[in-house]
């Protein structure tokens, strides 16, 4: 079974077709935290695709959303997105 990184990445990969991609698992800075107990994780992602061009920063955040799915409801407490299109990296 792949990581819930490599899960992350691999659904990102797959629907921007990105010129970065970054995924890290900040985790184990939250250990304590309400929003860990129940054992989802905290993630920061980069996504540097041309699919962002033209697009304002809300709308961004829903497709990176919408690419992860059913990870935001099992998988994923906090996400952190950088996303931008090429000429603003």
């Amino acid at each position: 079974m792949s990581t819930r990184v490599e899960q992350i990445r691999e659904r990102l990969a797959a629907a921007f077709a990105p010129f970065e991609l970054a995924v890290e698992d900040e985790s184990h800075r939250h250990a304590g935290h309400a929003g860990a107990r129940d054992g989802r994780g905290h993630f920061r992602v980069r996504v540097v695709s041309a699919a962002f061009r033209g697009q304002a920063p809300l709308a961004r955040h829903r497709a990176v959303y919408a690419a992860l799915g059913e990870l935001m409801q099992t998988d994923i407490h906090a996400l952190a997105i950088d996303a931008r299109a090429p000429d603003e990296a």
